[in-house]
């Protein structure tokens, strides 16, 4: 089942986090039950998406992830929800599409998004760190999830990097 969240301008401009909270909190207080499945938060892996409705110019050439207000409201998510990654339709790109929202980067019409490579690199293992506890703490297997992660921003991490961080 396929979560897709509505940002409206008004969302954005007042960093309003409502729209998320509707849907995550939820599925948190749902997964926490002691009744709830033994799959649990796993099973809305991978299963959220956002509608981003910012007006724009006609004119205007900048993507979603070059506007200033579409980007904080990003940098709040992230602070309030730091394992969301893990709940973000990788395949749709909306993985890729949140690390644009929160790394520095270019934007190329032939070569897609140019991340500034030392800001990937931190904010990788920034979020490897933060969801390797996260899923830690509810047990659910997590290096073969990281090691994808970080592939797909071009790391080929080994199991022992994971063993150093366990």
């Amino acid at each position: 089942m396929t979560h897709t969240i509505v940002l409206q301008p008004d969302h954005l401009m007042r960093l309003d986090l409502s729209p998320v909270t509707a849907i995550v909190e939820p599925i948190l207080i749902q997964t926490a039950q002691p009744k709830a499945s033994q799959n649990g938060i796993v099973s809305y892996e991978q299963t959220l998406s956002f509608e981003i409705n910012y007006p724009r110019s006609p004119t205007d050439p900048r993507e979603l992830s070059e506007i200033p207000e579409v980007r904080l409201w990003f940098v709040r998510l992230d602070s309030i929800y730091p394992w969301i990654p893990f709940i973000l339709d990788w395949k749709d790109g909306e993985l890729a599409r949140y690390f644009a929202m929160l790394v520095p980067h270019q934007f190329s019409r032939t070569e897609g998004i140019q991340y500034n490579p030392e800001a990937l690199e931190i904010f990788i293992m920034h979020k490897l760190f933060t969801l390797s506890d996260w899923l830690k703490c509810r047990k659910i297997p997590s290096i073969a999830r990281l090691q994808s992660m970080a592939k797909m921003f071009g790391y080929d991490l080994d199991e022992k990097f994971f063993q150093l961080i366990s």
